[in-house]
């Protein structure tokens, strides 16, 4: 499983303290003994990550199921929804340059649960707007506070888990991206329907304040939890910290290879934003569905991305595995997922539903797959103290792009109200991306991030600066 396309950090799983790494090296844990189980509590640590993930992704996913209704009601135009849209990505993409800096000044405990404290006064803040402006700050302060999801749930990967286990948490706790992106068609329509549009906002704002009272109450680091068993422990610790070296960003683009990944990230990810916000309103504008049945359609496109998501990156491993480069297997899986995509061209003038449908999921399984392989492009081309630093210019980049595509859509529709256009973007942009990626980076060459040399200039990386 992979995140989201709009969520940086998730590569940041081998980030340590300086500090932390001498106290290993003086005083090593001891090591598991043979044979010995090492117990299961951290996999409690995953599954309350899991959960936050899911509920962030509710959140989100609420004002898009409810945007035909309220859009009828608020007397939004086209222009006005894409405002409201903007201004999440916006913060979004501002708290994601701070969410890291917050993360290692507090804790995981801490950090984890102020960013989840915003965010679930920001959702429920929802159910007081009345106006552009209201429904506008508050998505603003929920993209704040939503940005320190993935960065906390890396740390704390990072501190409970040992190495060989990292993708796997990382990818159980990822997946809950797409069940949220699932339960939110499915719940917020009945809510809506029984208790008004606001209770939609305050049931999934209280979903997250009950997140955080657990949170506080049982997360403690591995040496600080009583309840972790001695072998646990053993397992968790034995191996040390990764280095606490941190790149700065300007360093790192001077090399094509970070382009590269900001180019697929921002030309991309944008795509997926327009499906998590504009699908309930296409499919009510095209078929007419009311708030009550636009819950089977939507749950069908986000299980179509979970299996893609699932398949793009057994792909890339199968053609590993039958003797294809690294390099060749990664883009031509990039570019299998790509191909998957371009039939949505097509989505805005399907002449039955369900139709619709197949296309819109076929394509977002094609974004799954494709971000799981953008993902790993980052750990292809930079070594691990610097991918977390260049998956933050990505996600940067992609939260810009985001931004963009919002007000495009918004002027489209309110001057042509025809969504082709929007499509046929979508339908293109994936092999636009593969070919920069590319021209960019066409070995995927590691990028050589030597010490700064007395000059204070770095060394070229082998495909070039930028």
């Amino acid at each position: 499983m992979q995140r989201d396309a709009s969520d940086p950090g998730r590569a940041n799983l081998h980030s340590g303290d300086a500090a932390e790494a001498e106290m290993h090296a003086a005083n090593p844990p001891p090591r598991p003994a043979p044979g010995m189980k090492p117990g299961r509590y951290r996999w409690r640590v995953c599954a309350m990550l899991l959960a936050a993930t899911t509920i962030s992704y509710v959140d989100r996913q609420v004002l898009g199921v409810l945007a035909p209704f309220l859009q009828a009601r608020m007397g939004w135009s086209e222009l006005d929804y894409s405002t409201i849209v903007t201004a999440f990505q916006a913060a979004y993409a501002i708290g994601l340059l701070g969410a890291g800096a917050v993360i290692d000044r507090f804790g995981t405990r801490i950090g984890y649960a102020l960013s989840i404290g915003v965010w679930s006064l920001a959702a429920m803040s929802h159910a007081l707007a009345s106006g552009v402006l209201g429904f506008a700050a508050a998505r603003f302060a929920l993209g704040l506070g939503e940005a320190g999801n993935f960065p906390a749930a890396i740390k704390s990967v990072a501190e409970w888990f040992p190495q060989r286990e990292r993708a796997l948490a990382a990818g159980i706790f990822n997946s809950g991206s797409n069940i949220g992106a699932i339960l939110a068609p499915m719940l917020v329509p009945v809510i809506a329907a029984t208790w008004g549009w606001q209770a939609a906002f305050l049931f999934t704002g209280a979903l997250s304040a009950t997140w955080v009272t657990g949170w506080l109450l049982s997360y403690r680091t591995p040496d600080a939890q009583p309840k972790l068993s001695a072998t646990e422990r053993a397992h968790i610790g034995h191996e040390p910290p990764g280095p606490a070296t941190r790149v700065p960003w300007l360093r790192l683009l001077r090399h094509r290879q970070a382009w590269a990944f900001a180019a697929a990230k921002f030309l991309t990810d944008p795509i997926w934003w327009f499906f998590l916000f504009w699908l309930p309103k296409f499919l009510h504008a095209k078929y007419g569905l009311d708030l009550l049945h636009l819950g089977p359609p939507l749950v069908a496109i986000f299980l179509c991305a979970d299996v893609g998501s699932i398949a793009g990156g057994w792909l890339a491993g199968r053609l590993i595995r039958h003797g294809w480069s690294a390099a060749r297997a990664r883009k031509g899986a990039m570019l299998a997922c790509a191909l998957a995509v371009v039939p949505v061209a097509f989505a805005a003038k399907a002449g039955h539903l369900w139709l619709a449908v197949a296309l819109i999921g076929l394509a977002t399984a094609g974004h799954q797959g494709w971000s799981a392989n953008v993902f790993t492009l980052a750990s292809d081309m930079f070594p691990r103290h610097a991918v977390a630093s260049v998956v933050g210019i990505g996600g940067f980049a992609g939260a810009v792009g985001g931004m963009l595509i919002s007000t495009v859509v918004g002027l489209l529709l309110q001057f042509t109200g025809s969504y082709a256009p929007v499509f046929l973007l979508a339908g293109s942009a994936y092999l636009v991306a593969l070919l920069v990626v590319h021209l960019l980076a066409p070995r995927l060459q590691p990028a050589r991030l030597d010490p700064m040399p007395a000059t204070g200039r770095p060394q070229a990386s082998p495909e070039g600066n930028a």
